[in-house]
């Protein structure tokens, strides 16, 4: 497998995905989903990554609001992301194009949902997929510094039902980028401990990726989009969280002691996979609540980011801007008091450092 230097960066979520939440925080004043795509982010948002050493954003895109649901293309809406693929362009970053969520398949609805229709018997839905990777692919194929993210988060019925639907959609943006870099993750969100299941694709140019917010009872404490009276309480890091809590599907989360040797056991496996593969790897989402106290917030990055450069693991921060997480806070009223938003550009710049150290 080619080697691909291990990469360093940020989302770009709620700019081009999400849009929803965004809107949810502030209704008062969200201009609309046009208006929102327009001035979300600007050059100056890219001149910042780049400023601050990174090579990369991941931009996260909903297919919903650039597709009908016949899969044709909204062109007023394609003008958005082909501002991005510019800025990155202008700015000397690499543009991971993500399909954060597509028909049948939305990540967020999949602890409520027995079975995304993507993975379903039918048909309808991967062809679907398929159709928007095939527009994408040829509308960007072209351009070197853009790389394709095959689905953000699968959550299939069987490890063996995404190796082969993760196949398919890799094939459909093959077949119109012939060049481009790919990345692909894990089933189950991504989750570390599914590397164990994952087959690689027959390819010499892709990233496989991996999602880590371990322990959520840390990381999500007090998030209002969880139920779980388990994430009521305050809690520091490291420690010992107990029994855990259970998610759909059975999976035990966040049970045990956590620190840093406990994330050094729970990447064994995307280790394991990235030496036998000579695998390229990313850890393209992970992050604290943004209230969470900021001392044990600092100290959980300091010790995920040591392991991942020390396994030579890629990064992409989850988010630059706003919905719970931001390096930038700008009009989230949750979050208007917090001390580390402090300063006149609203910067988390302790946040920011530690992620620029690695």
């Amino acid at each position: 497998m080619n080697k691909i230097p291990r990469m360093r960066g940020l989302n770009m979520g709620g700019w081009l995905s999400q849009i929803d939440a965004i809107q949810e925080k502030d209704p008062e004043k969200f201009p609309g989903i046009d208006a929102h795509m327009e001035t979300f982010i600007a050059a100056s948002d890219f001149a910042n990554v780049s400023k601050w050493g990174f090579d990369h954003v991941r931009v996260p895109v909903d297919s919903y609001l650039f597709f009908d649901d016949n899969e044709n293309p909204l062109a007023s809406r394609f003008a958005g992301l082909d501002r991005a693929v510019g800025l990155a362009s202008q700015h000397n970053l690499k543009l991971t194009l993500d399909l954060h969520e597509c028909p049948g398949h939305d990540f967020a609805d999949s602890t409520r949902s027995p079975v995304q229709k993507l993975f379903s018997d039918d048909e309808t839905y991967i062809k679907k997929a398929e159709k928007i990777w095939a527009h994408l692919a040829e509308r960007y194929g072209e351009k070197e510094h853009v790389i394709f993210e095959a689905l953000n988060e699968p959550v299939a019925p069987t490890a063996e039902i995404w190796n082969r639907v993760r196949d398919r959609l890799c094939r459909a943006i093959r077949g119109h980028a012939r060049k481009s870099t790919l990345i692909a993750g894990s089933n189950m969100w991504n989750w570390p401990a599914t590397f164990g299941e994952l087959m690689p694709f027959d390819d010499d140019n892709i990233i496989y990726s991996v999602h880590f917010y371990e322990p959520l009872l840390f990381t999500h404490q007090f998030a209002p989009w969880l139920d779980e009276p388990e994430t009521k309480i305050a809690r520091g890091y490291p420690s010992d969280y107990g029994s855990g809590f259970t998610r759909m599907y059975g999976l035990v989360m966040s049970a045990g002691a956590w620190d840093r040797g406990r994330i050094v056991r729970e990447f064994e496996p995307v280790n394991a996979f990235r030496k036998k593969y000579d695998a390229p790897i990313i850890c393209n989402e992970f992050g604290v609540y943004t209230p969470v106290e900021l001392q044990a917030q600092l100290r959980w990055y300091d010790d995920l980011l040591s392991v991942l450069k020390e396994m030579d693991i890629g990064f992409s921060y989850w988010n630059y801007k706003n919905l719970d997480f931001g390096i930038i806070s700008v009009g989230e009223k949750l979050h208007e008091s917090l001390p580390q938003y402090g300063n006149p550009e609203r910067i988390n710049n302790p946040v920011l450092d530690v992620l620029r150290k690695y």
